[in-house]
């Protein structure tokens, strides 16, 4: 059975529910989930009970979709306040007491198990084997935790897996890592009945879409972004229009973006666009790993701990990975969960790594992957093309990462004279020394790279500036900083000078704006983001990229916001 798509409707006011219910069967969903909770509250007397449940009745009646019933108490989340007897009572009045039941009810297991008489007048409400009359409407036994996961988890599954009258089983809770989007994964691969198993927040987004490679009853999808019931529900159009829900299989292809923070890439967009131009079976999505910028061994155990989750599983089918900040550095040296790694020369020179490419070694019969660094060229064939020579010319680059090597590498290796700045002198120092070091760098001892405190940035004279860190980035640290003082180099500078930034998003970042004001030349991130990730699509699909088509999906979604 594929798994379905489920759209929660909060219920304020009839009209506008029934309206989201259509609109949810417009847009592709299988079911509704009605949130009745904030809709009979408890609190009102019995004439006014009396009306809203007839009114409730009519909203079920006339739902164009399948119903599943919820209304969750304040101790489980929800809103509802009032007496559990009259919560009982109320939803047996909308499963049994009607032409028009709903397919499903949802029953917090916690409350389901609290005494004999609530468990029977719940079973009394649906349709179970030991069930003496005639009822349509099936038990959802569902478990939630907002925190994380359940240190009893595996115990509160098995109580509800045996229940008699629970037709499907249901578990919910905050996701805290990758970790725990495999747990959800192996339980409902190995579930007695069906299940459905959600991990919350943005760690729990794979587990959302990827629940038909694991055999999940259903999952849910929100009908807009201030809609969602759960945090880290995708919209229902996210769902089944940019990661093609409904084409994932059990042997559907995994490609994600590793980094901290990813909720705001724009990679999933592109490359799941990409995958289905080409007609090929594979999603990608969001893969946030845990980083601390004040603790970098807690960043590093974090990648080789997720890592050898991610691609030691053979399940998942993970393919490839682009690798973003503040991951690249160490994407270069070790991945967990392969019995090798293979570098390619720029990786191995820039000592920075943004793309990975899963392998089978056949005749040892071994896993490994192919480390790849897709930005350098990226950069080099933007400035070529602005410059049209980029051979001893004088490039500026703003950053100590991972972008920041492949620059200084690539035009170092071009003759150019490379100035690289930042507010971390001994990490700059470190940067330059490595590039400097490579074997078979063409660069003369005048033209050799150099490291440069950012504050004398203000005194340079180069042909090219570069942005290569996440300063005016949206999300970012400092969204709306300056990464290079263009106004204290305007008076000097040529208007033929190029300012570049390869922070994507917005399209126009502060220190664009003031290059483009001052009237110099300008690059924005997004070309340089569509040239690396079109080199990381060929490189994981052997099929050419659809380059027009990821520059548009880009500039569009960035403009509409």
């Amino acid at each position: 059975m594929p798994t379905l798509v489920c759209v929660p409707i909060p219920v304020d006011d009839i009209e506008r529910a029934l309206a989201d219910a259509n609109q949810a069967k417009l847009l592709g969903a299988d079911l509704v989930e009605l949130r009745i909770d904030s809709y009979f509250s408890g609190s009102e007397g019995d004439e006014q009970d009396t009306r809203r449940v007839a009114e409730l009745q009519g909203l079920i009646t006339d739902c164009p979709l399948p119903v599943i019933l919820t209304c969750r108490s304040a101790e489980e989340g929800g809103d509802y306040d009032g007496d559990e007897v009259d919560r009982v009572s109320l939803l047996e009045k909308l499963c049994v007491n009607t032409d028009h039941p709903p397919a499903y009810l949802d029953f917090e297991l916690a409350s389901y198990q609290k005494s004999a008489n609530i468990r029977q007048k719940i079973n009394l409400c649906v349709d179970h084997p030991k069930q003496a009359r005639e009822v349509r409407t099936r038990l959802i036994l569902s478990m939630h935790d907002f925190d994380g996961r359940p240190a009893n988890l595996m115990r509160r599954l098995a109580d509800a897996w045996s229940e008699p009258a629970a037709s499907v089983v249901k578990f919910a809770y905050r996701a805290r890592s990758i970790r725990d989007n495999l747990e959800i994964f192996e339980i409902l691969s190995d579930a007695p009945r069906p299940t459905i198993g959600l991990g919350m927040g943005e760690f729990g987004l794979m587990s959302r879409v990827l629940a038909p490679k694991f055999s999940g009853f259903l999952t849910f999808a929100s009908l807009r972004d201030e809609a969602a019931t759960a945090p880290g529900q995708p919209t229902i159009s996210d769902l089944l229009g940019m990661y093609h829900f409904r084409s994932i299989g059990k042997d559907t292809r995994l490609y994600g973006v590793i980094g901290w923070p990813v909720t705001q890439s724009m990679s999933p967009l592109i490359h799941n666009a990409g995958f289905e131009a080409r007609g090929w079976d594979g999603v990608y999505l969001p893969m946030p790993f845990v980083a601390d910028s004040s603790d970098p061994e807690v960043t590093k155990a974090s990648f080789m701990t997720s890592t050898d989750l991610l691609f030691g599983s053979e399940d998942l089918h993970l393919a490839g990975a682009s690798v973003t900040i503040p991951f690249k550095e160490l994407a270069a040296s070790d991945v967990g969960g392969v019995a090798f790694a293979e570098p390619d020369d720029a990786v191995i020179d820039i000592g920075a790594c943004n793309t990975l490419v899963t392998g089978w070694h056949h005749e040892d019969q071994l896993n490994y992957v192919k480390q790849s660094n897709t930005d350098a060229a990226a950069i080099w064939k933007l400035v070529a093309d602005a410059l049209g020579e980029a051979c001893g010319s004088s490039i500026a680059i703003i950053g100590a990462g991972g972008v920041a090597s492949a620059a200084a590498y690539i035009f170092a290796r071009a003759c150019a004279k490379v100035s690289v700045y930042s507010r971390t002198f001994d990490r700059t120092k470190l940067l330059v020394d490595k590039v400097n070091s490579v074997d078979g760098s063409d660069a003369s001892e005048s033209q050799w790279v150099s490291a440069h405190h950012l504050e004398d940035i203000a005194d340079s004279n180069a042909d090219v500036y570069i942005n290569c860190t996440p300063v005016g980035m949206t999300g970012g640290p400092d969204p709306e900083g300056l990464s290079i003082p263009v106004h204290e180099l305007a008076g000097k500078l040529p208007p033929e000078t190029v300012f570049f930034d390869t922070v994507y998003n917005p399209i126009e970042t502060p220190m664009l704006k003031a290059a483009r004001e001052y009237g110099f030349r300008t690059i924005d991130g997004v070309e340089m983001f569509v040239r690396q990730a079109a080199a990381q699509f060929e490189l994981w699909t052997g099929e050419q990229a659809p380059v027009q088509l990821f520059d548009r999906l880009v500039r569009e979604k960035l403009n509409a916001n």
